[in-house]
């Protein structure tokens, strides 16, 4: 079995601990005076007693900005109240900014964070100490003050920063133990969501620069195709219209602001040679993954035989299972300017993989990496989508055509229909029981497009596709798990949670049937059939006492067998070990189930084990906001495509989740001293098939296909 989350992070750098080292200024930096202490690129004191962090990763909504600054600022002994944060670039001093995606951020750099804390407050303790000529072991931190205890004497951080600059930091100082922790472990509020929700907080669209245009590009309704010919005559009419010319993605429209670009786009007449993909649409594609599934695919995980088992069983279960294209569907569109200048590019983008981008300008520009700087900007949501280039690329093409600093801006249609789609899959399933209704068989055949493969990514091509089905937990003796390969013309990418958005709802569908099969409770069925010790899964090992920790405790939590429903309500509970960052999920939806199929879900209790929860308050957040993605996806989304075209528009056609029809969700956090693990994706997965068990436990019907609201219902 492969893996790949992980693969992929380190590929791409996210599990840099560049700057955790000090960093030594050059060039002009160097040569002026700073009366400020700065012990690493992404720390500095001021004179005054103000702590700056600098955020390497990128803030999407996650809270990664406050966690990151809270690692630090617990080791370093820092007043939190006079902790500020801002947003590191791709400036050298900074080191790698990686990739923010998979779930990693906290996962990966919390320790590191903690070394920068502490090597500041060692070089702040020994400054104190040379201060007062007393021995350091004499001094203590605490407050963003270090007081000398035997006199009682105390400086302030600020009255320190002259001397502590002029010390070298100790390589490995002392980090505090867990039980002594004063800002990590609690609740803690944004460092910026005053500016945010005052909307102070500067995204990409409100970026303007001295002599900037904007442009809006036409692009080709069908993937692949190009551009034939273009009669921009109207589009130069339009008042603010500046140039149109084409780009490596379109046409571009250049106007003086946003308005004028879109408006002279609407004027603009473009032919296109649409390729071959024009005759595509969503029944060749199903069509395409049926015939796939008669062949044999790739073995991605073999236990004991069930081809041999499966015939002895007393008992068969087969079902088949399907999950759509689905959009990211940010908030903000995309969008992203650049400054190309002779020997030089700035960029700004809300981008999730500031060095994924660095090629791709490098290539448009002619510059060196060491040329171009990306400035990570605020991004309203990402979800893997920002992990793109094709944004960035737009603009930096843009900029370099007109030769003036150029915001593209993106529209809502742009978004839908130029995505990086999570993938369309579909599988078939069967498993066998024996006389005691036992499970002894199961086997997973499934067909779907290759992120790897579609990408140009140097790894298998399986090797994004696999979670949730090749690592089932499960202890059943003889088991099957293979995959086909069914590639696609239509662009795909990491979707929040990726495989585990779908697989999931696929396997703990298919285990709630076998749990009816057998006659058993569905909970108690999944507690029976849990393998005794820890298990190696793929590169992972698979803790089942933690999964039944998160099982029992959503389940005692929703009062699973216990609380009454009204007549046409049911229960659903599933759970996934997302174990490529650490994390446990488990969670049990209260649904009831309309008249001509429609769904209404008033109650998610959600049970996660995330090892140590750094801000618990952040972690509920996060399962919250999982759980509502999830439920958009689950109830209401997919891509559809005609004549090669994405069908959807707006969210009036791919809609989200709405206040009216968010249910009560409850998160339960289990406590835990081992290492903290991700909480961006894990709260998704389980959704979806504790929602479709709970329907068939209100109505006895099976639903094997999301989105799991008929066509007529998926209105948010």
């Amino acid at each position: 079995m492969s893996t790949t989350r992980r693969d992929f992070l380190k590929t791409t750098g996210a599990l840099s601990l560049a700057f955790a080292l000090p960093v030594q200024l050059k060039g002009a930096a160097a040569q002026a005076p700073d009366p400020a202490f700065q012990p690493s690129g992404m720390l500095r004191i001021d004179p005054d007693g103000t702590v700056t962090i600098w955020a390497t990763r990128t803030e999407m909504g996650q809270g990664v900005r406050t966690s990151m600054a809270m690692a630090i600022a617990e080791e370093l002994e820092a007043d939190w109240s006079r902790v500020k944060i801002l947003q590191a670039s791709t400036a050298p001093r900074f080191g790698d900014l990686g990739v923010t995606g998979g779930s990693q951020t906290t996962r990966s750099t919390t320790m590191a964070l903690r070394k920068v804390g502490a090597q500041a407050r060692e070089m702040l303790l020994q400054a104190a100490a040379d201060t007062w000529g007393v021995p350091k072991s004499e001094c203590l931190a605490r407050d963003g003050r270090i007081q000398h205890s035997p006199t009682k004497r105390s400086l302030a951080y600020g009255d320190l920063v002259a001397r502590a600059g002029k010390l070298t930091p100790p390589p490995e100082p002392q980090l505090k133990a867990p039980k002594d922790f004063r800002i990590l472990g609690k609740d803690a509020r944004r460092l910026d969501g005053p500016d945010i929700v005052a909307g102070r907080a500067q995204f990409t669209t409100d970026l303007y620069l001295p002599g900037m245009l904007v442009a809006s590009i036409e692009r080709c309704p069908v993937f692949g195709g190009k551009v034939k010919s273009f009669d921009a005559s109207a589009t130069l009419k339009v008042p603010g219209v500046k140039q149109v010319l084409e780009v490596p993605s379109g046409v571009a429209v250049f106007a003086e602001d946003t308005w004028a670009a879109f408006a002279g786009r609407e004027a603009l007449k473009v032919q296109w040679d649409e390729g071959p993909a024009a005759k595509m649409d969503s029944a060749s594609i199903r069509k395409q993954y049926e015939e796939r599934l008669k062949t044999p695919g790739k073995v991605v995980r073999q236990v004991g035989d069930a081809a041999q088992a499966l015939p002895k069983a007393a008992k068969r279960i087969k079902a088949t299972y399907d999950a759509p294209f689905l959009a990211h569907a940010t908030m903000e569109p995309m969008v992203a300017v650049a400054d190309v200048k002779p020997g030089r590019c700035m960029i700004w983008a809300p981008t999730q993989a500031p060095g994924m981008a660095l090629p791709a300008v490098e290539q448009i520009t002619g510059l060196k990496a060491d040329q171009i700087e990306i400035q990570v900007m605020l991004a309203g949501g990402g979800f893997g989508r920002r992990a793109m280039a094709d944004f960035i690329a737009d603009a930096v093409a843009c900029s370099k055509a007109v030769g003036a600093p150029v915001k593209v801006q993106w529209t809502r249609p742009d978004d839908f229909q130029h995505d990086g789609y999570r993938p369309a899959t579909l599988h078939e399933l069967e498993a066998g029981l024996d006389a005691q209704s036992r499970p002894v068989a199961w086997r997973h055949r499934f067909v779907g497009p290759s992120i790897a493969a579609s990408n140009h990514f140097p790894w298998p091509p399986e090797a994004v596709e696999l979670a949730g089905a090749a690592d089932l937990p499960y202890d059943i003796p003889n088991l099957h798990v293979e995959w086909g390969q069914s590639d696609t013309p239509v662009p795909i990418w990491f979707w929040r949670a990726v495989p585990a958005s779908f697989n999931p709802f696929v396997t703990e569908c298919f285990l709630d049937e076998l749990a009816h099969a057998a006659g058993k409770d569905p909970l108690a069925f999944r507690l029976a059939h849990l393998p005794k010790a820890p298990l190696k899964l793929g590169q992972h090992e698979f803790d089942p006492a933690r999964y039944r920790a998160v099982l029992e405790l959503a389940a005692a939590k929703a009062g699973w067998r216990t609380r009454k429903l009204p007549k046409g309500w049911g229960h659903g509970i599933a759970a996934h070990a997302y174990l490529d960052c650490g994390t446990y999920v488990a969670q049990v939806a209260e649904v009831e189930a309309k008249a001509g199929g429609g769904i209404r879900v008033h109650r998610v209790v959600c049970a996660v084990d995330c090892g140590q929860a750094l801000n618990p308050g952040n972690v509920k957040a996060q399962m919250e906001g999982g759980i509502a993605f999830g439920l958009s996806a689950a109830l209401y989304d997919e891509i559809t495509l005609k004549e090669g075209r994405v069908t959807a528009e707006s969210f009036s056609d791919h809609p989200i989740l709405l206040l009216p029809s968010m249910p009560k969700v409850e998160v339960h956090i289990v406590p835990s001293e081992l290492p903290p693990g991700g909480v961006g994706e894990p709260g998704l997965p389980p959704l979806a098939p504790a929602v479709a068990n709970a329907v068939f436990a209100a109505t006895g019907r099976r639903l094997r296909s999301l989105p799991l609201l008929p066509p007529k219902l998926r209105k948010a």
